[in-house]
């Protein structure tokens, strides 16, 4: 592999527009999980930046389990993604779903998400990681850690030096929770590469609830940044309303991770 070396490259700062994420202060992604219409999207991305998010995550195509939920508002979606940019200053994350979409997406986007259910797309990820741009890859659903770096593999062997790692929660017999939020992973990642690694506590525990907590834990085991959902009214999303943070509880939970990264001499 790859990271199995006995001198491995000085740990990277990766710059996602004029964001750096590896370095000693803390990244935070936040926006919608879909982006549903104009008002949504820019009173959102609004909310996150004022909220002290860096990066707007948002997403134009959507992989959904049933074919008849929204998959998205697509190439109008970039559109408006764009146009939050522009009216906000933060660069954004936005998935790509396959192959197709690549030069589309690219074009539009500041980094480009490889999710959960394409982390073994080995075409998608190599493909990705050649067209110049920086990757936040998740973690399958159901994949090992070992499994995660090799899909890592890919993207960095097509070129990609400006890639990140997300634990987003992985598939148990546990029920009480969407997923199951591996922060093991976090520094036995950290351990293995030199790659940052953000983490996402609104997937991996589906409740919105436990969000909070379970961000202030990825800081505290060594995350290099947090990616959470926002919505401004949460009961009248589209997609994964009940994960989804409100601005004002988005508020609330930078107030603690900026707490918890003054304790480990971090910022936010």
């Amino acid at each position: 592999m790859i990271f199995e070396c006995d001198n491995p490259a000085a740990k990277p700062e990766i710059k996602v527009g004029n964001v750096v994420l590896g370095g000693n202060r803390l990244v935070l992604i936040a926006g919608p999980c879909t982006v549903e219409s104009r008002s949504q999207l820019l009173e959102t991305a609004i909310a996150a930046k004022e909220g002290g998010a860096s990066i707007l995550r948002g997403g134009a195509y959507k992989p959904r389990t049933s074919p008849s939920s929204f998959q998205g508002l697509r190439e109008h979606g970039l559109e408006l993604l764009a146009e939050a940019r522009e009216i906000t200053g933060m660069p954004i994350v936005t998935e790509v779903l396959d192959t197709t979409q690549l030069e589309t997406v690219a074009a539009v986007a500041d980094m480009l998400q490889i999710g959960s259910r394409n982390m073994g797309n080995s075409v998608l990820l190599q493909k990705a990681g050649a067209m110049g741009k920086p990757v936040l890859l998740k973690r399958g659903m159901c994949s090992t850690v070992n499994e995660f770096l090799l899909a890592a593999e890919y993207v960095l062997e097509a070129g990609c030096r400006d890639l990140v790692l997300c634990e987003r929660g992985i598939r148990t017999f546990e029920t009480a929770t969407r997923f199951t939020l591996d922060l093991n992973a976090v520094p036995l990642l950290k351990r293995q590469t030199w790659l940052p690694v953000v983490v996402d506590p609104s997937h991996g525990t589906g409740r919105e609830e436990l969000v909070s907590p379970m961000a202030r834990a990825a800081v505290a085991c060594g995350a290099d940044g947090v990616m959470v959902e926002l919505h401004p009214c949460p009961a009248d999303a589209l997609c994964d309303g009940p994960q989804c943070l409100t601005p004002e509880k988005f508020h609330d939970l930078v107030k603690g991770l900026r707490l918890m990264a003054s304790a480990i001499g971090r910022s936010v």
